[in-house]
């Protein structure tokens, strides 16, 4: 197989392996908890620890990416991964389970980033929006290797086994094929000399890599928010029945993941600068008609506005970046907005939660329409400020 293409292929498998312990989790946790005799909102301190682990990995991803070759970063954080997998399989005690969250949240951060950081400099927008709708199917897969091995009457952990496995085998891959790797980047004639040779400190003194920290803070936020809280406005707040609602999620889910593929056909086509404008302007228009509430219908169809218009934004600006921040800062800055995107999903999906105990669960609508507003705010200032770059 010629290299191009089996590089592609191992970057689809990772990402679709970077969403199954996420599919995993929510549905293996009454289970997990009833083993371990912890309290149900325990799941929240596993969860936190998981998220430490994944900032601390995206934030260092490019100190990382300056003194370890992409094929050995891809290889230990999968190794990472698999370790933390495997070990959720085996501990007996629940102290060792949240050890085994840190160290899964640094195998993902680390997958995650480094792979963003490659496919910014080597992959098309098309490729990078369908790397990114992989991570769904990951997501997707999850929840149904969980219930078939708990409907058959095994224990979750033989759910956790079997993802560990095919972790340890991908990281085995990954130690194989490494040198093709570097080889890709070693023949990248376009590539400057000083690719990566920016420290972290000359970084983050870029006043558009905050900018652009801010943009998949609040993309990230919206995108998780809008996922986790619609359930509770509609059943609880709007007395919608649960199986409706139920629906209605599921279609905000796939209408991002549809949107990824159906974008990933034309994304080499488009001016992505004003494709990405609109996208975030029609998401304001969906935030505005879920917060409106004119009908169970209208809030759907908002939400799935909100889907299928964020749908290429986070991989279409993950490969802007370099051009707008300079190639020299890009491993580094693409680090820090993987891990902005993780801190914006935790912030802002927690505080919409403390908003709703004095302002009641309406207050969801409006913050998700505050939120992207400021999102295309910070879109514009990253855009601008990088404009004489690109």
């Amino acid at each position: 197989m010629p290299r191009a293409p089996l590089l592609i292929i191992l970057a689809f498998v990772a990402f679709t392996s970077l969403g199954l312990p996420d599919g995993l989790l929510g549905v293996a946790w009454p289970s997990i908890r009833t083993d371990f005799a912890v309290a149900l909102d325990q799941l929240g301190l596993l969860v936190a620890i998981t998220t430490a682990g994944y900032l601390t990995a995206s934030f260092c991803s490019g100190a990382v990416l300056r003194r370890l070759p992409i094929g050995q970063v891809l290889t230990l954080s999968t190794l990472a991964a698999a370790v933390a997998l495997l070990g959720f399989a085996f501990t007996p005690f629940w102290w060792l389970m949240l050890l085994f969250g840190f160290v899964a949240g640094l195998g993902g951060g680390a997958i995650d980033a480094g792979l963003n950081a490659y496919g910014a400099r080597h992959f098309t927008p098309r490729l990078l929006n369908w790397l990114h709708a992989l991570f769904g199917l990951g997501t997707t897969l999850g929840p149904l290797i969980v219930t078939a091995v708990l409907s058959t009457g095994q224990s979750w952990r033989l759910s956790y086994l079997v993802v560990g496995t095919a972790q340890l085998m991908l990281a085995l891959t990954f130690f194989i094929t490494r040198q093709r790797w570097e080889d890709t980047l070693s023949a990248n004639a376009e590539a400057p000399v000083k690719a990566a040779t920016a420290s972290t400190f000359e970084t983050l003194r870029q006043p558009i890599v905050w900018f652009g920290m801010l943009m998949f803070f609040f993309y990230s936020g919206i995108e998780i928010a809008a996922a986790q809280w619609s359930y509770s406005l509609l059943t609880l707040g709007r007395g919608v029945p649960a199986t409706a609602a139920g629906l209605t999620v599921s279609l905000y889910w796939g209408s991002l993941m549809l949107g990824r593929i159906l974008f990933g056909f034309v994304a080499n086509r488009l001016p992505l600068v004003m494709t990405l404008r609109l996208c975030i302007i029609a998401s304001i228009a969906g935030a505005l008609l879920f917060w409106l509430d004119f009908s169970l219908v209208a809030s759907a169809l908002g939400l799935m506005l909100i889907g299928f218009c964020f749908a290429p934004i986070f991989a279409t600006l993950i490969s802007l970046t370099p051009a707008r921040v300079g190639s020299h800062h890009a491993h580094t800055a693409i680090g820090f907005q993987v891990a902005a995107a993780a801190l914006g999903a935790a912030t802002l999906t927690g505080l919409a939660g403390l908003l709703t105990r004095s302002l009641g669960l309406e207050v969801i609508g409006a913050a998700l329409l505050v939120a992207a507003v400021l999102l295309l705010g910070c879109y514009e200032a990253f855009m601008r400020w990088g404009q004489a770059r690109a």
